[in-house]
């Protein structure tokens, strides 16, 4: 059996993504701040027939809550093959780039890039253990500068001071993390789950967190063959979903 944790996942979208993993047969370790909302979120799945899944305490702002983590799920399972980044936070607003506070800036930053970072180079110890790694870091169309720079883009107008360049930071990490990875069989890529309606964005969002979850899900249960360093989003109509840069 595969293992799997997913950071930030005790609702929305990486609630989803434990409920796709587990019913597809892997083991399932759902991250959650809060050790009381990951244990209700389980019971949750439980009681829907998916019992292959364990709750897992781990803010990934806290070296010493991401180590505790390592060392519950290196006791219980010994390697980890799947690492779904999905913690993340959309900051406070409004995000005017002249106006922001800069702890406002720093602490999205903390979560949504050096948290992830702390994250992945804590567990990559487990994950070299795995026969095929895969890493999937969620990030979000508002992470494009290409798209950014397109007055015909759907979300031309959002541009935010600390969530998106959030997202563009840990774009550019997954390119080189991807590349220094790649030799040891790692396929690791950037996945947006699309405009989704969810408490992160007070249900604004046009797209369902379980198409969301699947879409993420999908990027997660890559085999050997599959991409690397990539950037797939939901929400670009082309068949490929490869999102520009």
């Amino acid at each position: 059996m595969k293992i799997a944790l997913v950071t930030g996942a005790n609702k929305s979208i990486g609630f989803e993504t434990v409920r796709v993993l587990a019913g597809q047969g892997y083991h399932v370790y759902l991250g959650s701040r809060d050790l009381e909302n990951g244990k209700a979120a389980v019971a949750s799945l439980n009681a829907q027939g998916l019992q292959s899944i364990t709750p897992v305490q781990i803010d990934v702002t806290d070296p010493a809550s991401v180590e505790q983590a390592k060392a519950f799920i290196a006791e219980q399972s010994g390697h980890l093959d799947i690492l779904v980044n999905n913690a993340g936070i959309l900051g406070d607003f409004p995000q005017t780039a002249v106006s922001a506070p800069i702890e406002s800036i720093r602490k999205v930053f903390d979560t949504n890039f050096f948290g992830t970072i702390n994250v992945i180079q804590t567990f990559l110890e487990l994950m070299y253990k795995s026969q095929s790694p895969v890493i999937v870091n969620v990030t979000s169309g508002l992470a494009s500068l290409t798209l950014h720079k397109d007055p015909d883009w759907i979300y031309y107008k959002y541009k935010t001071a600390s969530y998106g360049p959030s997202k563009t930071a840990l774009n550019a990490y997954t390119i080189t993390l991807a590349a220094e990875l790649q030799e040891k069989g790692f396929k690791v890529n950037v996945v947006d789950p699309g405009h989704t309606a969810t408490d992160f964005n007070h249900h604004t969002g046009t797209g369902t967190v379980t198409s969301a979850a699947e879409f993420v899900a999908q990027y997660a249960m890559l085999d050997n063959d599959g991409p690397t360093g990539q950037y797939f989003s939901k929400d670009i109509q082309d068949e490929s979903k490869v999102s520009p840069w």
